[in-house]
């Protein structure tokens, strides 16, 4: 395997730990069915509590799958899918241009 391919798996490590827990897919895909939420909106469609729900929004934050809009005291959160989506197909490509498939 090419180095091209490693630093191309290497780069999609973060993205992978942050999309393997059930409650940041949960998040994610509730996310998917509105424009923007707050974190009380989100915590409301789940068992977590705030802090939890707190805390998994950051970790989606900081691995740029969601962004954030201050509205007044609120903060809205929605998906920002497109960086990630981009490095998947860039792996993906990677892997079939290096792989015997």
């Amino acid at each position: 395997m090419g180095q091209k391919a490693i630093e191309t798996f290497r780069a999609c490590i973060p993205l992978f730990q942050a999309l393997s827990d059930t409650a940041r897919q949960d998040i994610i895909l509730l996310l998917a069915q509105h424009d923007a939420l707050t974190v009380n909106e989100i915590t409301e469609h789940s068992s977590l509590s705030r802090p939890a729900i707190s805390h998994h929004l950051k970790v989606l934050r900081d691995n740029h799958l969601v962004t954030i809009e201050q509205k007044g005291t609120q903060r809205y959160y929605s998906l920002a899918l497109e960086a990630s989506v981009e490095l998947l197909k860039q792996l993906v490509q990677t892997v079939e241009e290096t792989c015997d498939l």
